[in-house]
């Protein structure tokens, strides 16, 4: 069942996937006077952060959900260290993606072009640093956009990877392509229809494979890539294409599933390569997604299962970072989108640091007194 937004519990919510276990509707908090532009929280690692965006057409295939176009257009957001401290910051989005978004999401009481407002810490087409570094690739949520990634990808690039955020076209509200078009939510007319999320996860390990191949020679900064430490994840139906992309390309080397229902078959040899869930109380054992529970018996190698009490499905996202500006109060009893946002990138950093920089992350290897929120699965967490 589709989702659109739900201010759910309080909460912005940028659209629960699809190819999730839905959530029970919520009743609305009271508004509050919204506080102006949303400010993405400071990344924090040592570097500075540049941005740059791509766009890949690939003639190969059709497009799966746009009958009208002969190949499938993608766009990628780079995210990198950069030793440029000034400039123009890059925008979260554009004017006419944030009366697009927030007309299908149902908000109404701000201006339409509200999101495209968000500030960010990234500076446009800053020059890359010189270093190899390890990729991470991003994939986001069903009906939303990359951009909804961009607090963990700058963060991600500020601790010294390269970060390439992949807007699958047709697939969130708006896409903005390389010739100015805006590619609207095709696939949203059909994601009712039986084997749904496991076509978008085909198809979006089929993108991953080819923003793989494509970055060295489309990219002037690919040369600071190193291509032996390659690593993915997402948020929602993005998480399980992260599993789907590991499955079908050797280069992923490790991955992460944040929040999303699964829907790649693992070899039922098993799956050695790392891989971490990281979610809310839905993917409890027991819970209303059993697809982890499935999964995990299936990891063969160093694996992780960690529940944040308290989380939506959008905590792993900006999407309740934008509630002052958009008016809403949180809710009573929901992880803070600040908290929230900062157990994300902390454990998506300790499993890329450790799997992708051998740099050994003891938060990773028990409940911590600092984090009392992440619940380590399956022994030590439970429906509560």
């Amino acid at each position: 069942m589709r989702q659109i937004l739900a201010v759910a519990a309080g909460l912005v919510v940028f659209a629960a996937s699809a190819c999730s276990a839905p959530t029970p509707p919520r009743s609305a908090a009271p508004s509050a006077t919204p506080t102006g532009p949303a400010t993405l929280p400071a990344p924090t690692g040592a570097h500075p952060v540049g941005t740059t965006a791509l766009y890949l057409k690939d003639a190969s295939r059709p497009d799966p959900w746009n009958l009208d176009v002969d190949a499938r257009e993608l766009k990628v957001t780079l995210w990198y260290p950069t030793k440029q401290r000034d400039g123009q910051r890059a925008p979260y989005m554009t004017p006419k993606e944030s009366e697009l978004a927030m007309r299908r999401y149902g908000i109404a009481g701000v201006p339409d072009d509200t999101l495209s407002k968000t500030r960010t810490n990234a500076i446009k087409d800053a020059e890359p640093t010189g270093e190899k570094l390890p990729l991470v690739v991003l994939s986001p949520g069903f009906t939303n956009p990359m951009s909804t990634l961009t607090s963990l990808a700058e963060d991600l690039a500020s601790r010294g990877y390269v970060v390439a955020g992949i807007d699958h076209p047709y697939e969130s509200y708006a896409t903005t392509l390389a010739d100015g078009r805006v590619a609207e939510c095709l696939a949203c007319d059909s994601d009712t229809d039986p084997g749904f999320g496991t076509g978008v996860v085909q198809g979006r390990a089929a993108d991953v494979s080819f923003v793989l191949d494509q970055l060295p020679s489309k990219w002037d900064g690919s040369g600071r890539i190193d291509r032996s430490r390659i690593a993915m994840a997402g948020q929602s139906i993005g998480g399980a294409s992260a599993m789907a992309a590991m499955v079908k390309d050797s280069r992923v080397r490790a991955g992460i599933d944040m929040d999303g229902t699964t829907y790649a078959r693992i070899p039922k040899s098993g799956f050695s390569r790392p891989f971490m869930f990281l979610g809310s109380a839905q993917h409890v054992p027991g819970g209303r997604d059993t697809s982890w529970e499935r999964d995990w018996k299936l990891l063969t190698g160093w694996k992780r299962w960690l529940v944040l009490s308290g989380a939506e499905h959008q905590s792993f996202t900006d999407g309740s970072l934008m509630a002052g500006a958009l008016g809403i109060k949180p809710a009573y009893g929901v992880l803070p989108a600040a908290r929230g946002s900062e157990l994300t990138r902390t454990y998506v950093a300790a499993f890329l640091d450790q799997h992708l920089k051998s740099q050994r992350q003891p938060v990773l290897d028990k409940p911590s007194s600092r984090y009392p929120e992440v619940k380590f699965c399956p022994a030590t967490c439970g429906q509560s």
